[in-house]
């Protein structure tokens, strides 16, 4: 098995390695750098890059890493296994989704050598991890005030990312495009299967999204036969949405939510109540189609306008098996204790 080579560094079969890469400097000219873990196995097999807080307030996936980082023996495996737990490090540091300049670095792939901050961070992520990955699975949360249930975004259209998906075992895939300048355009760019686990809220650990994300990236890795065994915790049959609408407040006013997250929901059900806070008549905010409530507001208060809920459209037909795929998600994560 001959060694890996990443950032300049050689990393002998079955052992693992702690790589720091230089990535950026601060105002006073104190450097950042960026921390990679790296288990190389003792037989051939793929690189899998698992990557977290791309934006910097989203903490599940770090412990995700965490945990995987300590779970993993290079001795057992086949393949490569890169994880760099926090990407965006100025995001970490504030506590915030953005770079100082407030640029989205997820939006800022492939990047440039001598670009802005943000394109500069893309361009190393992308030259010294990305171009030397066979699959991707990256780790993300529900913006801030907003969580996300447990679920999985790809392109459904590529089998490679399709099988990936499913293997993960969460209760819903949702079939999406990416977006100009992220980390999924660029993988696709470039012929590298990439999946997206989004999972709980901003700046919150929620023990449920962990452990789920902890327990699917080993059976990606087992799909990919870089681990043997059978495949961890129930198994889940996800159910593939190719459509999501966000139900959105029609008023200004307080928000008096009258559903749950991972909710079956009925075309013209009551999602909210959108109230006056000095009075006056209730204003429903009805679903306008059928599905499960994929994503929800967590603030009691909304303009008008403002995302509320986050609906993932199923037919008919298959509303039934989405709903039993999510009430056996619950059941086996559910009151799960950090």
């Amino acid at each position: 098995m001959k060694r890996f080579e990443l950032a300049g560094q050689s990393i002998e079969s079955g052992s693992h390695q702690h790589i720091t890469l230089p990535a950026v400097r601060l105002y006073n000219d104190a450097p950042l750098d960026l921390r990679i873990d790296v288990f190389h196995g003792t037989k051939p097999g793929p690189v899998l890059l698992v990557s977290a807080a791309i934006h910097g307030d989203e903490l599940n996936g770090i412990e995700i890493c965490r945990r995987l980082i300590n779970e993993t023996d290079a001795r057992n495996l086949a393949g490569t296994l890169v994880v760099v737990p926090i990407v965006n490090l100025f995001g970490f540091i504030q506590q915030s989704r953005y770079l100082p300049d407030r640029r989205d670095l997820n939006r800022c792939f492939p990047g440039s050598e001598r670009g802005a901050l943000g394109s500069r961070m893309a361009f190393l992520f992308s030259e010294e991890l990305v171009k030397k990955s066979t699959h991707i699975i990256d780790l993300h949360t529900g913006a801030i005030h907003r969580s996300n249930l447990p679920q999985i975004r790809a392109d459904v259209d590529n089998d490679k990312s399709l099988e990936m998906a499913k293997s993960f075992s969460t209760p819903v895939i949702l079939h999406s495009k990416e977006r100009d300048g992220s980390l999924r355009a660029l993988a696709t760019e470039l012929g590298i299967p990439l999946i997206l686990y989004e999972a709980g809220e901003a700046l919150r650990f929620d023990e449920a999204s962990i452990s789920a994300g902890d327990i699917g990236v080993q059976n990606v890795m087992k799909h990919l036969k870089m681990l043997k065994g059978r495949r961890k915790g129930r198994r889940i049959t996800p159910v593939i949405s190719h459509r999501s609408t966000w139900v959105r407040s029609e008023r200004d006013g307080l928000i008096l939510r009258k559903v749950e997250l991972g909710q079956t929901i009925q075309k013209g059900q009551i999602l909210a109540l959108s109230v006056n806070p000095h009075g006056g008549a209730d204003d429903p905010i009805e679903s306008p189609v059928r599905g499960i409530i994929i994503g929800c507001s967590n603030i009691p208060v909304a303009n008008e306008g403002e995302a509320l809920f986050n609906v993932a459209q199923f037919d008919k037909d298959v509303i039934s098996d989405a709903t039993e795929s999510v009430d056996s998600f619950t059941e086996v994560y559910e009151n799960k204790p950090l």
